[in-house]
C-alpha cells in the first residue's frame, strides 16, 4: 500500500487496491510472472467523488488555480489503472459504472474472458468511497439509509483438475426497471432463474432493514425457508461494493463447508435486478 501510484490516489482506489490483493492471495507472484494473463474489472456506482467535487470546487473559484494533479483521479477508470500498476499486470482492463448489480455484471463478463482464453484469471472489484454529497443525495429518497464505503473483490479462474475451490454457477439475466412495480416484477424475475431453497442452501440477499428500499427483494423471496444472509444490516449500503460484499459473504459461508449452494440477489437502487449462484463441489453435509 506504499506503492508511488497511491501516494495522491482517491480512497477508493485504496479500498480497490486492498480487496484486489486480498483476493489474489498467493496467486499474486504468479501475475507478476505473467502480467498479461490477469484481466480486471473495476464496478464502481459513484466513482471518485472525493476528488471530482474538489477539483470542480477549484474550477469554479478560479479555473486557472483548478489543480492538474488531482483531475486524473476524477475519472471513473482511475482507480482499475492504479490497480494494474500495483500488480505489474497488462491484461485486459475494464471499468463498469452502475447500480449495485453491476458487479454480478462484472462476474458474467470475467466469465466470459475466461471461457474465451481471453485471460487465466480476472479480478473483479466493486468499490465505492464515501462522501458528504452522495450521502446527501440518498438521504433524500430514504433518510435512514447508512452509506457505507470500501471495497470486495473475487479472483476468478477456470476449473483445473486439483481439489475445486468454491464455483460460479450461474448469473441470471439482468433486469431493467424504472418504476415500482417494474423494480417488484425484476425481482420475481431474478427469483424464478434461481433455484428454491434445497438442502443446504442459504440466501445472500440485498435487503438492508428499510422496508420501503426493500420491499421488492422482501415479496420475491417471502417463501424462501432455508437461512439467509442480509450483509447490509450490518455494513451499510456500500452501492457496488455492497453486492460484493454479499458474494464475498456467501463465498465465505460456502468454504466454511456450511452450506452447499449460495444465491446472491441484489435490486439495485435504479436500474436492475440480478442474482448469481455460488456451489461447494467439496461439499459432503
Amino acid at each position: 500500500m506504499t506503492h508511488a501510484r497511491l501516494r495522491r490516489a482517491s480512497p477508493i482506489a485504496q479500498h480497490a487496491a486492498g480487496a484486489a490483493i486480498e483476493a489474489l492471495g498467493a496467486d499474486i507472484s504468479r501475475v507478476n510472472q505473467q502480467p498479461a494473463s490477469l484481466g480486471v474489472v473495476l464496478c464502481v456506482l459513484s466513482g471518485g467523488v472525493n476528488y471530482s467535487r474538489r477539483f470542480y470546487d477549484e474550477t469554479l473559484k478560479d479555473p486557472t488555480a483548478a489543480s492538474p494533479l488531482v483531475f486524473p483521479e476524477t475519472v471513473f477508470n482511475a482507480p482499475a489503472s492504479h490497480v494494474a500498476a500495483i500488480l505489474g499486470t497488462t491484461g485486459i482492463n475494464y471499468t463498469l459504472v452502475g447500480d449495485q448489480g453491476t458487479f454480478l455484471l462484472g462476474l458474467a463478463l470475467a466469465a466470459d474472458w475466461l471461457s474465451s482464453n481471453q485471460v487465466d484469471g480476472c479480478l473483479v472489484v466493486g468499490a465505492e468511497e464515501s462522501d458528504w454529497l452522495t450521502a446527501d443525495a440518498f438521504r433524500r429518497f430514504e433518510r435512514r439509509i447508512v452509506l457505507a464505503d470500501g471495497a470486495g473483490a473475487l479472483y476468478l479462474k477456470r476449473r483445473t483438475t486439483e481439489n475445486a475451490a468454491i464455483e460460479l454457477a450461474a448469473i441470471t439475466n439482468s433486469y431493467s426497471f424504472s418504476s415500482r412495480s417494474a423494480r417488484i416484477r425484476a425481482a420475481h424475475a431474478v427469483r424464478a432463474e434461481l433455484p428454491g431453497a434445497g438442502p443446504h442452501y442459504v440466501l445472500c440477499d440485498g435487503m438492508q432493514g428499510l422496508a420501503r428500499l426493500d420491499a421488492a427483494e422482501s415479496l420475491a423471496w417471502n417463501d424462501w425457508s432455508a437461512p439467509r444472509l442480509s450483509p447490509k444490516t450490518i455494513l451499510g449500503e456500500g452501492l457496488a461494493a455492497s453486492a460484493a460484499w454479499q458474494c464475498v459473504a456467501a463465498i465465505d459461508a460456502l468454504q466454511q463447508g456450511h452450506y452447499r449452494a449460495a444465491n446472491v440477489s441484489v435490486v439495485g437502487c435504479n436500474q436492475q435486478a440480478i442474482g448469481a449462484q455460488f456451489v461447494n463441489p467439496n461439499f459432503n453435509g
